[in-house]
């Protein structure tokens, strides 16, 4: 029985322009239909980027076709191309999305620096307000009242 071969996952990850973050975010997504009218769908992101996002849309679209975003919050909107389709289609497939330019401050977030990772110190400790030692100690402290 053969050792199975490295995952290469971690060489994709390392090649990307700027971190995933795995957040829900509303966002109308527009288009031009086949009549050359104007669509749109209501949806939410999977994950973001400072370069794009992968979303869930229900609409047909291709690799390379345009697309606008509006921020469903701020009501800002931002140009963008689909460059991946997911192979497995339900009621809404996952879209992959580049925008046109960068646009960091779209998603209304702060992304981890470049050389973070889910192996880095940083990720592995809870940073809560309730999870420092001194909160831990005085919760443990308080004693549960009677009614």
């Amino acid at each position: 029985m053969g050792i199975p071969p490295p995952s290469r996952r971690g060489d994709h990850d390392a090649q990307r322009r700027s971190q995933r973050v795995k957040l829900k975010i509303s966002i109308v997504v527009l288009t031009q239909g086949d009549d050359n009218k104007r669509v749109s769908e209501e949806t939410r992101t999977v994950t973001v980027n400072a370069h794009g996002a992968m979303i869930l849309l229900g609409l047909n679209v291709s690799i390379g076709q345009l697309l606008t975003l509006r921020h469903s919050g701020t009501g800002e909107e931002a140009s963008c191309r689909v460059v991946y389709l997911s192979p497995h289609q339900a009621e809404k497939r996952e879209v992959g999305i580049d925008f046109i330019k960068p646009c960091p401050g779209f998603w209304r977030i702060s992304f981890p620096p470049p050389d973070w990772t889910n192996r880095s110190p940083e990720a592995k400790r809870s940073t809560g307000p309730g999870s420092t030692p001194d909160k831990l100690k005085s919760a443990k402290a308080l004693k549960p009242v009677k009614p």
